[in-house]
Parts: C-alpha cells; sequence; structure tokens
C-alpha cells in the first residue's frame, strides 16, 4: 500500500500526479468510513469476549494508543482536539 502511495508521488508529470492525487483522494474519502466501520466492530467483538480483551492489549494488536481504543468503542471519530469533554458525554 505504502508503495502504491510512492508510486503516485513518483509521477513525473505534474498534471497526471495531479489527476492520481484526486482519484485516491476521492476513493480514500468513501474508502475511509467502511474501514473505521470495520475496525471499530473488531474492537467491539475484542470487547465483547469473555473476559473483556483490555484497552491496551488491542491498542498493541491495533498499533495505536489507549485514548483511540477507547474512541474507536465510543463511535467517536474527530481530532483529540475536538473531544467533547467527559462531563458532556456523561449527559449523552
Amino acid at each position: 500500500m505504502i508503495d502504491a502511495m510512492d508510486a503516485v508521488e513518483a509521477i513525473a508529470d505534474p498534471e497526471v500526479r495531479a489527476k492520481a492525487i484526486s482519484e485516491v483522494l476521492a476513493d480514500q474519502a468513501e474508502r475511509s468510513k467502511r474501514w473505521r466501520e470495520d475496525r471499530r466492530k473488531v474492537v467491539l467483538d475484542l470487547r465483547a469476549q469473555q473476559p473483556p480483551v483490555s484497552y491496551r492489549r488491542i491498542a498493541a494488536l491495533l498499533g495505536v494508543s489507549l485514548r483511540t481504543v477507547q474512541d474507536i468503542e465510543q463511535g467517536y471519530t474527530g481530532s483529540g482536539r475536538d473531544r467533547p469533554r467527559k462531563d458532556a458525554r456523561l449527559d449523552r
């Protein structure tokens, strides 16, 4: 996957490169939602096991932070800067 992105960056013709970038970005926007949902299902399945898999273990498995795993489980997809305050989440 990284090699494919490197190949786009290596396109010599700037117009062809820009078109390829546009295609990748358009696809990525649609694909991101599906991938987030797929990743959340994995987290929820791991947490549903008895005993539940720990946040730390899931974070290690997915290569993300513990806080990211908690956000995934809660369905939060924004940036940390925009994360609702803890007391605001309790009011829901």
